[in-house]
């Protein structure tokens, strides 16, 4: 049916009446187009969409509905079989959204899109020209080569089919490469001229295929004689007019406070999607400095910009530039619901029409985002994007583009800087603009005074930022080897396989024990470290033994209550679903406890993990790789017994923040959640009190007879694990899982005064002051040692160096009573004195032999050092 063109409110009838440009076509047709001029010489005229999501702010639900739509169409052209072999190919920039759109509606296929951003040393998979484009290149740059190779259908995705010149360019480029049987045609709308229509099927006949044409709408554009230098003419005359938005902020003149609603059709409707459960996803900038927490996970304002962590899904692709699989599908509508929720929340209040705008080729990531976003909130949400495309801006209601702002581009591109342009924005009435760039344009000129944000900033109240981590495939010729699956018991320890996953690897096999004095003499003359070699495993005596069980009897009670406030501590205050990866060994009890309460009172089943973390060495970096692979960083939670003077606190700070610049993988927070933080350390614990840990007055036996971890050249290789033993052979004496059952056994009976802590602490200032840092810096001072690393506060502390050291003496808080009586023993046994101290801000600390050799006599350390 032909569409009659008058002065109404259609938005093309100002270049219909000045340039005699006439459509005629489907019902519906104006509906989805307007009509535009622009300064290009091949041709005056633009299409401008009204469901696309690109010059025109809409709905995101009706840009979405109508991809989908076309992708479900597509699907019923192919059938099951063949949908599941096709590959989509969308076309940049206008039409990356749309093409993301379509795939997610054929639901089976992959999907890539064209690009003008090249990366060096990715090779391109095609290139093509757009004839009549400002900015012809196209590059097809997937990450996976063989994606483009298969003999499956071919879906090309563009907005418009116009004259048809790309997609025949499209064709015989990649037909040379990788030749097919069949490709398919989507667009929104297919305008090509009665000459123009039949070259499509000339081209499938001469290179032996089938080609199929899906659209939403078909018509042609009528063009009157001359009608380019028309165009051309009227496009100078208002340039140099007043009616252009001005690069120092003006308004244009005679703006309108709100745009009339551009479309009135209704959005296809985009059945058959997954349920898309809660979840949450990742992205930030590196960890923070060492011992400090990271910063809160709420909106930063800066100037008058509101910046928003999305926590976007730590790996998962921004875009199909470099290739988006049905599975990267799924991963994103998993965190959606967290990320428009988070963006929710950013709004401000009171916001009653909020635009959500994308960035050049970045067109999905937003849509998807505003479209969740769209249900959650009160206000009228649309979406569009900004665009390289330099087009005439005319205030008047027939006119599709109403406003322009320009700004210089800020994702430093190949071909050179320019202007870019947001389109309809201005003088549109929006409350609130949350601005979607990726990390490559999250630039200094992005937030330059004549930038897009300070543009943006003089029309709209509210400006908010949400960067999306920049995907770049890994370019380097050898990847990192593949990590094994995590050890779990009772092959590798005495746990059960589900309460922990040890990321070690297991050199059971290996002698690397060594008597205690042949190690401290070694790692104190610098000629071994201490992770290079084991202690011999101490076989506590049945007095011993004794005093651990009467320990743990007197204390479950009080451990219970530990466990429950710092994982209720941490629930609240860290990721909904925390993945908790505790440092081996001593971390890993409290990890299992804290994940036993989760299960005790949540029914949470949390992932658990243990890792090696080397003093002077660092965290096992292969670890924190297999972690980000697997999981969102931002949900790890790292884990420890207790906190002595913070050195492994500070340890981990550094380790993280070298490993995120190193690898580019961001998220982590360094704090550790402890069980016992007496050194004033960390923000996350159960308690500061210095009180006795049963699981630190044995070693392996209580740590399900895994070993502390080893770091030796000869064994661990740079794609290897940390190591560990596990002593299978001391089976008789291990009281691990003893020890769990005794500490949850007693997890109901802490229930309220757990909740009572959490609420004092939750208003409490728990900044670490690092009082513990401070005194064991004075003592070893004081006692002449002159090096921290072998003065031990605490409890835990202390009993280790009875228990793996060569002690010199063991300093006591006058009046501590049981907490001590196993580390008297253990002194008494190794014939160390037990000094007791009036002022000391530990129960005890544990001193090892200064500059020890197995000639020092040890009675006087002042003396050794002298």
């Amino acid at each position: 049916m032909n569409i009659a063109v008058n002065s109404g409110d259609w938005s093309g009838s100002w270049v219909a009446e000045r340039l005699g440009v006439d459509i005629v076509g489907d019902d519906g047709l104006r509906a989805l187009l307007g009509l535009a001029l622009r300064r290009n010489p091949k041709r005056a005229h633009l299409l401008v969409s009204n469901v696309l999501g690109k010059h025109v702010p809409q709905s995101p639900t009706v840009v979405y509905g109508h991809g989908f739509t076309l992708g479900r169409r597509v699907r019923e052209l192919l059938g099951d079989e063949e949908a599941a072999r096709a590959v989509v190919v969308g076309y940049a920039e206008t039409a990356t959204g749309l093409g993301h759109a379509v795939a997610d509606g054929i639901g089976l296929a992959p999907y890539l899109h064209s690009t003008r951003r090249p990366v060096p040393g990715l090779t391109p998979a095609g290139g093509f020209e757009e004839s009549h484009s400002h900015a012809t290149s196209h590059l097809l740059l997937p990450e996976d080569p063989a994606l483009l190779s298969g003999e499956g259908p071919l879906v090309l995705v563009d907005d418009e089919f116009s004259t048809g010149n790309t997609i025949l360019n499209t064709i015989r480029d990649l037909h040379a490469r990788y030749p097919r049987k069949r490709y398919v045609v989507v667009a929104l709308v297919d305008m090509r001229s009665p000459a123009d229509a039949g070259r499509l099927a000339d081209l499938a006949g001469e290179i032996g295929a089938r080609a199929d044409l899906v659209a939403g709408a078909s018509g042609t554009v009528r063009l009157p004689a001359g009608v380019l230098e028309k165009g051309q003419e009227l496009v100078a005359r208002y340039e140099e007019g007043a009616g252009q938005e001005d690069r120092a902020g003006a308004a244009p003149s005679g703006l309108s406070a709100r745009f009339p609603a551009p479309l009135a059709a209704v959005a296809p409707e985009a059945d058959g999607q997954s349920p898309r459960p809660g979840a949450r996803g990742c992205a930030e900038t590196a960890a923070t400095a060492a011992g400090a927490r990271t910063a809160p996970t709420g909106p930063r304002t800066t100037g008058n910009v509101t910046r928003v962590d999305l926590h976007w899904p730590h790996g998962l692709p921004d875009g199909g530039r470099h290739g988006f699989t049905p599975a990267h599908r799924i991963r994103l509508e998993t965190a959606l619901p967290a990320m428009a929720a988070r963006l929710a929340e950013a709004l401000p209040l009171g916001a009653r029409r909020v635009l959500t705008l994308g960035f050049e080729e970045l067109m999905y990531a937003p849509l998807r985002v505003a479209r969740e976003l769209e249900p959650l909130v009160a206000a009228e949400v649309r979406y569009s994007t900004t665009t390289r495309s330099p087009v005439l801006a005319v205030d008047d209601p027939g006119y599709a583009i109403r406003s322009r702002l320009v700004f210089p581009a800020h994702d430093d591109p190949a071909d050179g800087p320019g202007e870019r342009y947001a389109y309809n924005v201005a003088g549109a009435g929006f409350d609130a603009v949350v601005v979607f760039v990726d990390s490559a344009g999250d630039t200094p000129e992005l937030h330059a005074p004549d930038g897009l944000l300070a543009r943006l900033g003089a029309y709209v109240p509210h400006v908010l930022l949400a960067v999306v981590p920049s995907y770049v495939p890994a370019l380097t010729e050898e990847s990192p080897a593949m990590l094994p699956e995590p050890l779990r018991g009772p092959a590798f320890s005495s746990y059960p396989p589900e309460d922990v996953g040890w990321l070690l690897q297991d050199l059971s096999d290996v002698t690397l024990e060594a008597p205690t004095e042949e190690r401290e003499e070694a790692i104190q003359s610098g000629g071994a470290h201490y992770a290079e070699s084991l202690p011999v495993e101490y076989q506590p005596s049945e007095r011993y033994q004794a005093l651990f069980h009467a320990a743990l009897e007197t204390s479950a009670a009080r451990i219970a209550q530990a466990v429950g406030v710092v994982t209720e501590t941490v629930l609240a205050e860290r990721p909904a679903r925390p993945v908790l990866v505790s440092l081996a060994r001593a971390g890993t009890p409290v990890g299992v406890l804290m994940r036993r309460w989760a299960r005790f009172r949540y029914d949470l089943d949390l992932p658990h993990y243990a890792v090696s973390i080397v003093r002077g060495r660092g965290i096992d970096a292969n670890a924190l790789r297999w972690l980000a692979n697997r999981h969102d960083p931002r949900d790890v939670v790292f884990v420890d017994g207790w906190t002595g003077k913070g050195a492994i606190t500070r340890e981990l700070a550094d380790a993280v923040a070298e490993f995120e610049e190193r690898e580019g993988v961001c998220g982590f927070d360094p704090e550790i959640a402890v069980l016992a933080d007496p050194g004033s350390c960390v923000r996350t614990y159960g308690t500061r009190e210095d009180f006795l840990i049963p699981s630190a007055c044995l070693n392996s036996t209580v740590s399900g007879l895994i070993s502390r971890t080893v770091l030796r050249a000869d064994l661990v290789g740079p794609d290897d694990f940390h190591g560990a033993k596990f002593y299978r052979e001391l089976a008789g004496a291990d009281v691990s899982v003893a020890f769990l059952d005794a500490v949850a056994d007693r997890f109901a009976e802490a229930v309220d005064a757990v909740d009572a802590a959490v609420k004092e602490l939750a208003v409490a200032d728990r900044t670490p002051t690092w009082e513990g840092w401070a005194a064991v810096e004075r003592i070893s001072e004081e006692y002449g040692i002159h090096d921290v690393n072998l003065v031990k506060p605490g409890v835990g502390e202390t009993t280790r160096v009875l228990l793996r050291r060569v002690p010199w003496k063991i300093l006591a808080r006058a009046g501590a009573g049981a907490d001590l009586d196993h580390v008297r023993l253990l002194a008494e046994q190794r014939g160390v004195p037990v000094e007791e101290v009036g002022e000391l801000p530990y129960t005890c600390v544990g001193l090892i032999h200064p500059k020890y050799t197995r000639g020092a006599t040890g009675a006087d350390g002042r003396a050794v050092n002298g």
